[in-house]
């Protein structure tokens, strides 16, 4: 076991030697010290030998990479905290590396912004960790499937947090707005889980006539009703040593709720008609876009079957407070787009990105993806402008009362300065002065990231 003096022991590795002077620099403090390797086989020497409480480490190393050096150092020390970095961090890795035991990953870019803070907070809990035994053994690797797009800090934190429960078999809710991607995250807590063998069974709750979704998601006996002309296995009889993955819990009549909350009780049901018990093993995944707190209070839904549900939140940020993921959910739109239907390569301007990057985009993700799809169907080039992009207008303001607005505001220019910054920068000091000086709040207002609208209003 460690002495005393080698609990506040950091460890940095990468290859990158201009990296390791910035990052001693950026975390020396008086109760803490630095050590530091340019590969992965002298760091694991390192912590075999010393006592290290915190290890940042890059994803690509010699001459075994990161995820290895993670597996290795928490099998010779499973209270080290392991903190992997890389340039951009792909879910799957984001998502593996937490079930390996992580402590967290970071992009390279943000650790100007977070580095500090997540070591801190590493060294803090460490103690917690030390008496939490070793960690959980390593899953099968992923293939590679879930196609989840994001850089943003917001998006990631998800992705831990799918790490942290796909192992179990707890009941998930996810939470979002319409179109954030919630089945997304359904299918990579099933893919990540030791349940990806089997499969994932999805039923749109909302969807389906409440006569009828008594009967897809448990079954029946033939006869049992008009229409009945066969015994039909449900849902949850499809999803047995799999997932079950329930979009629009939300929308559940009440009559259902209480069969639904029997299953999550004890794993049995029965089919409409029969009194036959049957045992299942599946694991259930919530997901909805309504606020069930709400839906519980006005007795919508039941409050037993909330918490039987909401045993672990997984909640989806909108994509307005994620704008810094827009320009890359773009660009993957535009590939699968072009390459689908065999088209030539669509780019993006500058002044597209940035157009996009300002639109509030209340149908999220979704909204999105359709306003590619339609600006490449509509493309007369190979290079897409603010006039190709087909935006959306806010209810109840038309195109006209919006340009007869930017017209008043241009002709309050000033002369000899650029329009288009000067426009910019005013915009963002009304709206700090709408929101009272707050910038959170005015970023949050504009639609756009508090960095970003600190960078315009210092132009």
């Amino acid at each position: 076991m460690p002495v005393d003096s080698t609990e506040d022991t950091l460890l940095l590795v990468d290859p990158d030697l201009d990296f390791l002077d910035w990052a001693t620099k950026h975390l020396t403090g008086k109760d803490l010290k630095i050590l530091r390797c340019d590969n992965a086989a002298n760091a694991l020497k390192v912590v075999e030998k010393t006592g290290i409480g915190v290890v940042v480490a890059e994803m690509q190393l010699e001459p075994f990479d990161g995820m290895e050096l993670l597996d290795k150092i928490l099998q010779t020390s499973p209270q080290t905290l392991v903190i992997l970095t890389a340039g951009f961090p792909t879910t799957g890795q984001i998502i593996e590396a937490t079930q390996r035991g992580a402590h967290d990953v970071l992009r390279k870019e943000s650790l100007a912004f977070e580095l500090r803070h997540v070591v801190e907070s590493a060294l803090q809990t460490r103690e917690e960790r030390r008496s939490a035994g070793p960690p959980a053994p390593e899953l099968p690797k992923h293939d590679g499937r879930v196609k989840m797009i994001g850089a943003s800090r917001a998006l990631q934190e998800v992705f831990k947090i799918v790490g942290r429960v796909a192992r179990s078999d707890a009941p998930i809710l996810i939470a979002g707005e319409s179109g954030t991607g919630k089945e997304l995250v359904a299918k990579a807590v099933h893919e990540f889980s030791p349940r990806k063998q089997r499969e994932m069974i999805t039923i749109n709750c909302g969807a389906i006539p409440e006569n009828l979704l008594e009967s897809e998601l448990f079954g029946h006996e033939k006869g049992s009703f008009t229409g009945a002309i066969a015994r039909r296995a449900g849902r949850f009889e499809q999803a047995d040593g799999g997932t079950l993955f329930l979009d629009e819990i939300g929308d559940m009549p009440l009559t259902i709720q209480v069969k639904l909350l029997r299953v999550l009780q004890d794993g049995t049901f029965s089919r409409v008609g029969s009194n036959e018990t049957i045992k299942t093993d599946a694991r259930i995944i919530a997901a909805t876009h309504k606020n069930l707190v709400e839906e519980v209070s006005s007795g919508r839904f039941r409050e037993d079957l909330y918490y039987r549900l909401n045993v672990v939140e997984i909640r989806i940020p909108p994509l307005r407070e994620r704008l810094e993921d827009v320009p890359l959910l773009a660009e993957y739109f535009l590939q699968r787009i072009t390459r689908k239907n065999g088209m030539a390569r669509i780019h993006l301007s500058a002044e597209a990105v940035n157009a996009l990057q300002i639109h509030r985009w209340p149908g999220n993700v979704r909204e999105l993806e359709n306003t590619i799809a339609r600006a490449c169907a509509l493309a007369t080039s190979t290079v897409l402008l603010p006039v190709d992009i087909p935006l959306s207008t806010a209810p109840g303001k038309s195109p006209v009362a919006t340009a007869s607005a930017i017209d008043q505001l241009i002709n309050m220019a000033p002369g000899g300065e650029n329009l288009l910054e000067w426009i910019a920068r005013e915009t963002a000091g009304r709206v700090v002065e709408r929101a009272g000086g707050d910038l959170k709040q005015a970023a949050i207002e504009s639609g756009v990231s508090a960095a970003e609208l600190r960078k315009i209003l210092s132009q």
